[in-house]
Order: C-alpha cells, then structure tokens, then sequence
C-alpha cells in the first residue's frame, strides 16, 4: 500500500472500534517533519469503556498494554505495533479525561507527573498540545488556542521548579565533586526553563525531543561538557546554567500566541 492507503486503512480499523470517537494523526507525520523512516503515531479518543482486547483482536503483531498500563494520567496506556510492515504506535485517548484537563486548563490549573523518557516531567496539558497540533482523521475534535491563565500558571510553575532544582544543585554537588549527579540536575533544570519559555509564549509542546532548541537552550549542550569532578569547575558550571537560563528568559518574546 502506499501512505495514503496505508493511513486510510489504519483509520478505519481503528475508528470502527467500540467506543472510539475519533482517531488522529500525531508525532512527526502529523506536523509533516517525518521522514520515509518515522514511525506512525495515532491516538484513538474514546467515550465510555474502552477495552484494548478489542485492538488486540485486530491481529496486528505487536504489544497492547491495558488502560494503565503506561502508568496511567497522561499516558493511560497504548499499543507499539507493526502493521504493513509499518511501526505504528497508538495511544489511548479518554475525551472525559481531555474535555476536564481543557476545562482546568482555563483556570491555569494543571499537572506534572513523571514519566519515562522525559526529563522534567509531563505536564497534562500535553493532550490538550496534541488536540492543537495533530491531524485528525476521523471524527471531530476541539483545537483549543492555549489559555491565557495557563500560560501564565504554567509559566511561574516550571520556572520556580527549575530555580528549586538548580538550588538544590548548586549546595549538594559540587562540594563533593560529583559530576554525574550534578549533570542530570543541570539537565532537568534546561528542560524546566525551557517548558517555562514556551508556555510563556503560548507554544504548545508534545514531547521534549526539541524543547531545548525551541527554547533557544540549545548552548546549554557546552556547560555538561565543561563537566570535570573539580568542585571549583562544578560550581562554574552551575552559574554559567544560571546565566545562560536568565539570558533565554530574557530574549523571548512572551507576546506571542
């Protein structure tokens, strides 16, 4: 099949299944930066009980996890699977959970929680992210603007997350001369200052692949590797994060969006 037949086909398996709503497009494909190599990223938005036995039946070789079973919250659970020899990742999406998050997010209200492969966290706004940015194939869904009392809610929280980390770094590591300690501290401090910048400015995020560079932090590469056990080095490095954190804060233009 080509791409076009390939997606038409995923569709419509997957909006056939009980319970969905909707299906889109995300990740890469869905904002046409893929490449001939990048996977497939679709959500299925359900209502009511979903019951991932009924994607598992679909015969699609692969793994298919329960509600859940990615830790639930945000990512309540998916499938990585392999379909026309595509790799096709799906996620399950509750439009209950997503019609409250938008609703709190109105209000400046949101979450953080933990979650592999993200440094600072993800905040549960990130559905919210996907319903603005992805391609929807099927069905219909909001695409929200990004909230004023969020960006300002969500600006303040990352920022004062990334000050407190950074603190905390700059009196527990570099007496001791620990460098590993301190470069996963420094990172998650870049990755804090840059949610801070682009909430700021109202830019939606759905992963942290190219936060850094969005965030103009991308410099920040150059303090982890001036990295030696030295302590005098170490606490350089904090201030030089402190400086470089300060001066991406300060050029961004937070009137956008």
């Amino acid at each position: 099949m080509t791409d076009d037949e390939f997606l038409a086909h995923l569709t419509e398996r997957l909006a056939a299944l009980p319970t969905v709503r909707a299906v889109a497009l995300g990740g890469s494909r869905g904002q046409g930066t893929h490449t001939a190599a990048s996977d497939w990223d679709v959500a299925v938005y359900y209502r009511g009980p979903f019951d991932p036995a009924d994607l598992r039946a679909l015969g699609w070789p692969g793994e298919v996890s329960e509600l859940g079973g990615w830790g639930g919250g945000v990512f309540n659970g998916g499938a990585w699977l392999t379909v026309d020899g595509r790799r096709v990742d799906v996620h399950y999406r509750d439009l209950d959970a997503v019609e409250r998050i938008l609703t709190d997010s109105r209000e400046g209200r949101f979450d953080i929680e933990p979650l592999l492969f993200h440094l600072a966290g993800i905040p549960s706004y990130l559905l919210l992210a996907e319903l603005a940015v992805n391609q929807v194939l099927h069905g219909s869904l909001p695409r929200p603007d990004y909230p004023q009392a969020l960006r300002r809610a969500a600006a303040e929280e990352w920022h004062g997350r990334a000050a407190l980390t950074l603190g905390y770094a700059k009196a527990a590591y570099p007496k001791g001369g620990q460098v590993t300690e301190l470069a996963g501290a420094l990172a998650v401090a870049a990755a804090q200052t840059a949610h801070g910048i682009l909430a700021a400015r109202g830019e939606w995020v759905t992963n942290e692949k190219r936060l850094l560079q969005r965030a103009g932090l991308r410099g920040f590469d150059e303090v982890l590797c001036s990295l030696t056990p030295a302590p005098e080095v170490l606490a350089r490095a904090v201030a030089a994060a402190e400086r470089l954190f300060q001066e991406a804060c300060g050029r961004q233009d937070f009137s956008a969006g």
